[in-house]
Formats: structure tokens, sequence, C-alpha cells
């Protein structure tokens, strides 16, 4: 059975036995807080759990290394929707340990993604027509600086309030433990 089958008939069981019903919440979040975490898999039910969190009480926007790296993309737009359109009063960065950013080397990126059928050609073009692969694709040294650089992004952002307050926080991806590196409240 192909994965894709296997969602789809272990989901056409969860509704019809009305497993839902216990996260059934609203659209705001209830701790009114937004939350930038990464992608991860060891962080899908561990952050929730070390934050005290349960459905319905914060935003997440997940992606790779929990980073900001554009004023105007799209993690941006989902924190600037999230304060205010749902009603979001804090926002935390929360970088991981051990995490598949530190270090990432645009090459190594690009070598893999020929080997899957992207061609040199495209590659080429990408750069002809501006794309910077280089820094689109590289990584950090340190998890602590990816959280800084991020939380200072949202910080400094022309459409958020100045009074806003942003947290950075690193989380272990084994135990749960949460390091604050910098706190909003102390801006």
């Amino acid at each position: 059975m192909s994965l894709l089958n296997e969602i789809i008939q272990h989901n056409e069981q969860f509704v019809e036995s009305k497993q839902y019903e216990e996260f059934i919440t609203t659209k705001f979040p209830d701790k009114r807080m937004v939350i930038v975490t990464c992608m991860d898999t060891r962080l899908t039910e561990l952050l929730p759990r070390a934050m005290n969190l349960r459905n319905g009480d914060a935003k997440i926007i997940k992606n790779a290394g929990a980073l900001v790296t554009h004023p105007f993309g799209s993690i941006m737009r989902s924190i600037i929707v999230a304060v205010y359109e749902l009603g979001a009063q804090e926002v935390f960065v929360v970088g991981h340990y051990e995490c598949g950013m530190t270090g990432m080397e645009p090459k190594q990126v690009l070598e893999k993604a020929q080997s899957r059928g992207v061609s040199p050609e495209m590659i080429d073009t990408l750069k002809s027509a501006g794309v910077d692969l280089n820094k689109f694709l590289t990584g950090f040294d340190y998890v602590h600086d990816g959280v800084v650089s991020s939380v200072q992004m949202i910080r400094k952002h022309p459409l958020l309030p100045k009074n806003l307050p942003v947290h950075g926080m690193i989380i272990h991806p084994e135990t749960g433990r949460l390091d604050l590196i910098d706190s909003g409240y102390e801006v």
C-alpha cells in the first residue's frame, strides 16, 4: 500500500469515528502567541509539550532552521497575519540543537539536486536570472546565530508594533529543555 493510500484510509476511519472532536478549537490562538520553529520531525510533538501547549494555543510556523530570511517573505507575512488578524501578542523563535541547517553548504545541496535530475543548465539559468543560490541554500554556523538573526528581523520589521515581545529560544531535540537566548520583555 502506498503512503498516500495509507493516509487516506486512516483519515476515513479518523473522521468516521469522530476522533477529530478532541481537537476542535477556533482559528485564534488561545495563548495569543505565534511560534517560528524548525520543521525537524523531532519537534512535532516535543515542542508543544515542552512549552505546555495544547491544540489551539499557538500559531506555529515551521521551516528549515526556524529562519526568517526575508522581511517580505511568507514567514514574515504569516507573523503579521497572526498578530493583526488572529490576535497574537507575542512571538517566539525556537531553534534547536543539532539542526540540519548547521553548516549546510549550497554546493552539496546543488550536487544532490543534480543527482535527482535537476540539470546544470537549470542551475545556470537560475543564477543568470539573479537568484543567489549560495545565499538561498546556506545554513548557519551556530543555531544561536540563526535564532538571533530571526529575532532581529522580526523586531525591526516596519509593519510590526515596536512593543511586540519577540523572544528567542533553543530547544534540545531529545530532552525538550528550552534555553532562553533573548527575552522580548527586556528590549
